[in-house]
């Protein structure tokens, strides 16, 4: 099954169903990353997928580096572990007191074309950082996470403490009212959600937004920030598709 557009609701997008987008959500979600094809179809049942349909999928999924076959146990690449972390880290970040310091990241790379910029701000971005003006990133200093090396041969990274508001620099990186916004909606629409496919779309977008949230302190959010109802959410859902996926009962 795969629908032909992708849906509005409120202010976020639920993304079309297919084949592999169903596998590759329950592998993210799973520790290990790993099921057997009988456990695959038996999940994927209830969004309309036959097993024909799934077993095509996978065979291009393993074509394509998206899995690792061994027997009839189907596991994500060594590319879609590094995916599976952002989203753990998403879900559940890893953060410790904020003294006021921020992280400040410059560019020191020259050179680079195109192409090698683009990739250079998105990880910055998957670092949670803003950028302030071209080759300098900033983020309030309470985030714990390694630096990639690819990252960290072309910057420097320095700890500063702006002379401007704090919480009027936070708002002007990164917009949280909008985040916030999407996230409520996202929240009401899971609230009355029960089909399983319907359900499982929105959770996908749950973890999309996850992955923009600043992950800022305390004291420069908003008020009533609904990243921890989300977290919180999200996390119960994953682990009613564990049970589901382990113990071979029920609808995901």
């Amino acid at each position: 099954m795969r629908t032909t557009a992708s849906t509005h609701h409120g202010e976020f997008r639920l993304r079309p169903l297919s084949a592999r987008s169903v596998v590759l959500s329950l592998l993210l979600g799973v520790h290990p990353p790993e099921l057997p094809v009988k456990d695959l179809v038996r999940c994927v049942e209830p969004f309309g997928i036959s097993g024909s349909t799934l077993r095509a999928a996978l065979s291009r999924m393993v074509a394509s580096g998206d899995l690792r076959r061994a027997d009839a146990v189907y596991r994500l690449s060594d590319r879609l572990l590094e995916r599976q972390r952002r989203q753990d880290d998403a879900v559940h970040p890893d953060t410790w007191p904020w003294d006021g310091d921020w992280e400040m990241v410059v560019v020191t790379a020259t050179g680079r074309g195109a192409a090698e910029r683009a990739e250079l701000r998105e990880r910055l971005t998957r670092l949670r950082l803003a950028e302030l003006r071209e080759g300098l990133w900033l983020r309030p200093a309470n985030l714990r996470r390694a630096r990639p090396d690819d990252v960290a041969g072309v910057t420097q990274r320095f700890t500063a403490r702006p002379e401007r508001s704090a919480h009027e620099l936070a708002g002007s990186l990164w917009p949280l009212d909008a985040w916030a916004g999407t996230a409520r909606a996202l929240l009401d629409h899971i609230g009355r959600s029960r089909r399983p496919a319907e359900r499982f779309t929105a959770f996908a977008a749950v973890v999309r937004h996850l992955l923009a949230d600043p992950v800022l302190p305390a004291e420069l959010l908003p008020a009533d920030w609904p990243a921890p109802d989300l977290r919180a959410a999200y996390t119960d859902y994953r682990r009613e598709v564990g049970e589901v996926v382990r113990g071979g009962v029920g609808a995901v």
